[in-house]
């Protein structure tokens, strides 16, 4: 909730006894009272089609994309501290900022392209949920309703704090995979190497290259991310005050996300190294269990579920707070669901739909996982588009928070890169032989 400086002085009265009089003491209580939507926003996006798409990258061509990660790191910053500041000088979420400033039909065309984006990414997180827990023996018509109605749980109590506290401890059992990556023994002065110096495949660029290198891209950057943010900033009514520490948060939910990634890579260049072939990351574990141990077996497996939950309570919550607020409804995870009832229909709607699409009997789940994330890869450039003008709205923000020329530079920079992307990926499907 919003901190006024007399509601900062009266918290860092007097706890257990112990007054707190050091300026440390204070900054630390107000980055961890600011600490939560950038680490969940970046860790979240490490959701079910992430492990595919990185393990996959790794399983196809070992080390080779390790480099595309650190070009990401600093992209996925400037994006979502854009996003945090935005939603500190307005108080309001993504959705009700483009239909303010842009007009009704600008505000639908991003609110369709979000949601539809959105509902196809979590019939991919149940996907990951059903072929993880299988090869664990559950059968997926008892673990996708039940994932179902856990994620339900989560959000109707009524506490947005609650929420939080439990989606950031989710996140943090992700350090599990930098276990994962230091068991399977990697070559880590390749790793160095390969991280720091691009380097291009054998068989240089192809079809399938191509194909991942714009997977890649659209699940490290998704456009669901620039509407969770802004909603979660405005949620817990951060101030321009909190600004430094929620950039921070940003920054350390960057670097966080990007190891996490480069780990799964690892993971996946263990079955690389062995000629092992896989379908998605369940069969990988599977398949490198006798050889790499239980521990990397079931590790892989459950972190493939820990990221789908991650991933299904973070988009369908940016659905709903979208839908909400271009609908006008109480849209807060601080109402109890009698108060927003249209707000936590839209998400209890979202997951349960796609939970029964994933149920339908011979669905190819793979092949949908890395097709939504390049949809999301080929949808991104327009939302950025929106968040760049919207950061230079002297009328809205005023000129101290308005982007400075240096801002601008990158993010048209990386404007025109994602939608050379876009080209490029439009390009291969007219003419499937043009990296042949």
């Amino acid at each position: 909730m919003r901190i006024e400086e007399a509601q900062l002085d009266a918290t860092l009265a007097p706890v257990e006894g112990v007054l707190i009089r050091r300026a440390w003491q204070k900054h630390l209580l107000t980055f961890l009272m600011v600490f939560g939507p950038g680490l969940i926003v970046m860790e979240a996006d490490n959701d079910a089609g992430a492990v595919s798409t990185y393990m996959q990258a790794g399983g196809q061509y070992g080390l080779h994309l390790l480099w595309l990660l650190i070009v990401l790191l600093p992209i996925c910053y400037f994006v979502q501290e854009m996003v945090a500041r935005l939603g500190i000088a307005t108080g309001k979420g993504h959705a009700a900022m483009i239909y303010e400033r842009f007009g009704k039909w600008w505000g639908r065309f991003s609110l369709l392209d979000l949601l539809a984006v959105n509902f196809l990414t979590l019939i991919t997180e149940f996907a990951a949920i059903s072929l993880a827990l299988s090869a664990l023996g559950v059968s997926p018509w008892i673990s996708v309703p039940v994932s179902a109605l856990g994620l339900t749980l989560m959000v109707v109590t009524g506490s947005y704090l609650r929420w939080e506290r439990i989606v950031i401890a989710l996140c943090l059992m992700d350090i599990t995979w930098f276990a994962l990556a230091y068991v399977v023994h990697p070559d880590w002065t390749a790793v160095a190497r390969a991280t720091v110096i691009p380097t291009m495949p054998k068989g240089g660029i192809t079809n399938n290259l191509v194909f991942l290198v714009i997977a890649i891209i659209g699940t490290t950057i998704a456009p669901w991310q620039l509407f969770f943010q802004q909603s979660c900033v405005a949620e817990k009514r951060l101030r321009f005050a909190d600004l430094k520490w929620a950039r921070l948060d940003t920054l350390i939910g960057a670097i966080f996300t990007v190891l996490v990634a480069g780990a799964m890579m690892l993971v996946g260049n263990y079955g690389y190294q062995h000629r092992i072939g896989f379908e998605d990351p369940a069969q990988l574990a599977v398949a490198i269990g006798p050889i790499a141990g239980r521990f990397v077996r079931n590790g892989v497996l459950l972190l493939m579920v820990n990221a789908a939950v991650l991933g299904t309570t973070a988009i369908s919550l940016a659905s709903a707070w979208a839908y909400g607020e271009v609908k006008g409804w109480e849209h807060s995870l601080h109402k109890k669901p009698r108060e927003a009832p249209g707000f936590y229909a839209t998400y209890i709607g979202c997951v349960g739909a796609a939970a029964a699409i994933v149920l339908i009997p011979h669905v190819p789940l793979q092949l949908v996982i890395i097709s939504v994330q390049v949809f999301a890869g080929v949808i991104l450039p327009s939302a950025i588009i929106f968040l760049q003008l919207l950061l230079n709205d002297r009328d809205l923000l005023g000129d101290r928070w308005v982007n400075r020329p240096w801002n601008n530079y990158i993010n048209w920079t990386i404007i025109v890169v994602l939608f050379a992307l876009s080209l490029l990926l439009a390009a291969q499907v007219m003419l499937p032989n043009l990296f042949a």
